[in-house]
């Protein structure tokens, strides 16, 4: 069912809704699309925001397969697919994974974990990472990481004591205290989840995926509730982010110059929203020429202006190209110690050459 979206950013002229967006009902996994996972935003990657490494690692048995090392700080988010990128993968199943637990070593309690987008959802069959800390942190403020794995539904053989069990689904994340005794038992945990798919187009026809780039930011630009910070920066074309459910704005920039598009949209657990930014906006090829259809000059120095002398973009250049949203312009070139100037228009989608004469 489509979901409504606001209009964020009107160009100069036209007004047109610069996003739609199509709600796609029911899990990832039943929809055959692929998770994207990265690092954990620092305040998660262990309790009580400890942004580095655990001062030592004591591995207990679990089974399960082990998650792959940690990226280092500052590495930021990289997407990487964990889903089979090759075909449909089957439905998630409804019926609880632990429905009888292996026997612990001696000494050791079996733990089954599992997480749902809500407790009436499925189990999430794919793409999680678990990891589970102690509870109480060493001298040095880190909390000791006791085991992790990626494993849907694994089973983790702890001594008695107190942890944080810690699962994460792309940039989203629940973390759970529990207490350990002498008897097994299972833990399901619920993480509100949703995805977002980012495009571009102009006129309705899409923009190539290496020239548009998409920063989601919390809150809502509409209602003035913003974060300066981006939640999550680089998004390309087509990729699929797991998000917290809420709400959030992005910021689709065509280029590099000022075709910059921001629309509201709303994340929903367990949902698949799919965006469209609509752009108003053209590719701008600038050359400075002696005679009308003549050659361009080289080594010409160019700037682009607002009719009222704000500068847009600045280049060196027989051909420059720009990316400019829709409105009027002053292309300003310098060449062997003069300058040229001449005003022109962009119309959306009408991408062109200007020709500035050197007379």
């Amino acid at each position: 069912m489509p979901l409504i979206v606001a209009l964020i950013s009107m160009p100069q002229r036209q007004l047109r809704a610069p996003l739609r967006i199509a709600a796609a009902l029911g899990l990832f996994a039943a929809l055959g699309v692929v998770a994207v996972l990265g690092a954990m935003p620092a305040a998660a990657q262990q309790p009580g925001g400890q942004n580095r490494a655990p001062a030592f690692t004591q591995v207990l048995p679990f089974t399960g397969t082990p998650a792959a090392p940690r990226p280092g700080a500052g590495g930021g988010f990289t997407p990487q697919t964990l889903l089979n990128p090759g075909g449909q993968p089957p439905p998630p199943s409804s019926g609880d994974p632990h429905t009888v637990l292996p026997q612990p070593p001696a000494g050791k309690a079996a733990i089954g974990v599992s997480a749902r987008f809500g407790d009436a959802d499925p189990f999430i069959p794919r793409g999680l990472v678990w990891r589970v800390f102690a509870d109480k942190p060493e001298a040095s403020g880190a909390y000791p990481l006791v085991a992790e794995a990626v494993e849907p539904a694994p089973v983790f053989f702890l001594s008695p004591g107190g942890y944080v069990i810690h699962v994460s689904y792309g940039l989203a994340s629940a973390a759970k205290r529990v207490m350990v005794g002498a008897s097994s038992r299972r833990e399901q945990m619920v993480l509100s989840a949703g995805g977002v798919k980012l495009q571009s187009d102009v006129n309705d026809k899409p923009i190539p995926g290496q020239k548009v780039t998409f920063d989601i930011f919390e809150g809502s630009f509409l209602q003035g509730r913003t974060s300066s910070r981006p939640f999550f920066r680089g998004a390309n074309t087509g990729d699929l982010i797991v998000l917290p459910s809420g709400n959030y704005y992005v910021v689709s920039t065509y280029g590099d110059a000022n075709a910059v598009i921001q629309a509201d949209l709303n994340v929903q657990p367990g949902k698949l929203t799919d965006a469209t930014i609509h752009h108003r906006a053209a590719e701008i090829t600038l050359k400075l020429v002696k005679n009308v259809g003549g050659d361009a000059l080289p080594d010409t120095q160019w700037s682009v202006l607002t009719p009222g002398g704000d500068t847009i973009k600045e280049s060196v250049g027989a051909f420059p190209v720009f990316v400019l949203a829709e409105g009027d312009y002053v292309a300003i070139a310098r060449n062997d110690g003069k300058t040229y100037t001449k005003e022109f228009n962009v119309e959306p989608g009408k991408d062109s050459d200007i020709e500035v004469t050197a007379q």
